[in-house]
C-alpha cells in the first residue's frame, strides 16, 4: 500500500443496503416502514399501560416497560437510516455518524440484554422466595438495577468505540450492510485486525455465550420449581416464564450468531441482522401481550378509560358551545 493511501482518512462509508435491485427498494421501504411503526405502537402501548394501570406497578412490569423503551431505541438507531437508504440513491454515511450509530446500537442492545437478565432474576426470586420478593424487588431496587444495566450497556459500547476510533481507515469504504456495525467496519481498517477481533469477540460474543445458557438453566430450575411446588397461580407463572424464554431466544440467538465468531461475511448475515434489529423489537411486545392475560386485561381497561375520557371531553365541549359556560 502506498504512503498516500495510508495517510488518506476515509470521510464516509457506502452502505450497500439490503438489495442492489432498485425495483425492490420501494416494496422493502413499505414493508419495513410498517414494521417500524408497529414496533413503536406495540412498545408504546406496553409503556403507557404499565404507567397508567396501577395493578401493573410491580417490578416485573417495570422491567417489561424498560425493555419496551430499549426496543424502541434499538429499532430507531437502525431503521431510520435503512428507510432513508431505501428511498435514496445517495446511500452514504459519514465516518462520525457511522461511529455514533455503532455506539447507540450497542448501548441500547447491551442494556436490552441486561434487562432480560434482570427479568430472569426477578422471576427466580418471585418463584423461589415468594414471601421475601416484595422486599427484595422493591421500587428503589428496580430503578437501581435498570440504571446499572444502562451503565453496563454504555461501558460495553464505549469500549468498542474506543478500540474502533484508534484504527486507521484509508479505503475501501464499502459496507455490505444496511447500517454500521462492528464486524463490517472493522474489516475495512488499514491494519491487521486479528487481535482486535479477538477483543471484540470477547467483549460481545463470549459474554453472550455464557449468559444465554446460564439464563436457560435458571429458567429450567424455575419451571421445575413451578411444576413441583407451586399451586396458586401456577398457570400464570408458567406462561410468564415460557414467554420470557421465547424472548430470550429471539434476542440472544441472532446476536450469538453475529458476534461469537470471526468477523467474516456469511450469506445469511443480512437476514440475521434484520431479525435482531427490526423483527425482534416488533415481536417482543406481541409475545408479551398475546401470552399475558394480565397485560391484555390492563390494555382493555386503559382503552375503556381513554374512550370514556374522550366522550367526557366531547360532551363538555358540546355543553360549552350550547351554553357558553365552562
Amino acid at each position: 500500500m502506498s504512503q498516500d493511501n495510508q495517510t488518506t482518512k476515509v470521510s464516509d462509508f457506502v452502505l450497500l443496503g439490503l438489495t442492489q435491485n432498485p425495483k425492490w427498494n420501494f416494496i422493502l421501504f413499505l414493508i419495513f416502514l410498517s414494521v417500524y411503526v408497529t414496533t413503536w405502537l406495540g412498545n408504546l402501548t406496553i409503556i403507557f399501560t404499565v404507567i397508567f394501570v396501577h395493578q401493573l406497578h410491580t417490578s416485573m412490569y417495570f422491567l417489561l416497560a424498560s425493555l419496551a423503551a430499549t426496543d424502541i431505541s434499538d429499532s430507531t438507531v437502525t431503521a431510520l437510516r435503512m428507510l432513508e437508504g431505501l428511498l435514496s440513491n445517495h446511500n452514504t454515511i459519514s465516518y462520525e455518524c457511522c461511529i455514533t450509530q455503532i455506539f447507540f446500537f450497542h448501548f441500547t442492545a447491551g442494556a436490552s440484554d441486561g434487562l432480560l437478565v434482570l427479568m430472569a432474576v426477578d422471576r427466580y426470586i418471585a418463584i423461589i422466595r415468594p414471601l421475601e420478593y416484595p422486599l427484595i424487588m422493591n421500587h428503589h431496587v428496580c430503578i437501581g438495577l435498570v440504571s446499572g444495566m444502562l451503565l453496563g450497556g454504555f461501558v460495553h459500547s464505549i469500549v468498542q468505540i474506543g478500540i474502533l476510533a484508534q484504527l486507521p481507515f484509508c479505503g475501501p469504504n464499502v459496507l455490505d450492510n444496511f447500517f454500521c456495525d462492528v464486524p463490517q467496519v472493522l474489516k475495512l481498517a488499514c491494519t491487521d485486525t486479528y487481535v482486535i477481533e479477538l477483543l471484540m469477540v470477547s467483549n460481545s460474543g463470549v459474554l453472550l455465550i455464557i449468559i444465554f445458557p446460564a439464563l436457560l438453566v435458571s429458567y429450567s430450575v424455575i419451571l421445575i420449581k413451578i411444576r413441583t411446588h407451586v399451586a396458586e397461580g401456577k398457570n400464570k407463572a408458567l406462561t410468564t416464564c415460557t414467554t420470557q424464554i421465547m424472548v430470550l431466544s429471539l434476542n440472544f440467538g441472532p446476536a450469538i450468531f453475529m458476534y461469537n465468531r470471526p468477523f467474516k461475511v456469511f450469506p445469511g448475515d443480512k437476514f440475521v441482522a434484520v431479525m435482531y434489529t427490526l423483527i425482534t423489537p416488533l415481536l417482543n411486545p406481541m409475545i408479551f401481550t398475546l401470552r399475558n392475560t394480565e397485560m391484555k386485561n390492563a390494555i382493555r381497561k386503559l382503552k375503556v378509560e381513554v374512550q370514556s375520557s374522550i366522550v367526557f371531553f366531547r360532551e363538555k365541549q358540546f355543553h360549552y358551545r350550547r351554553t357558553g359556560k365552562k
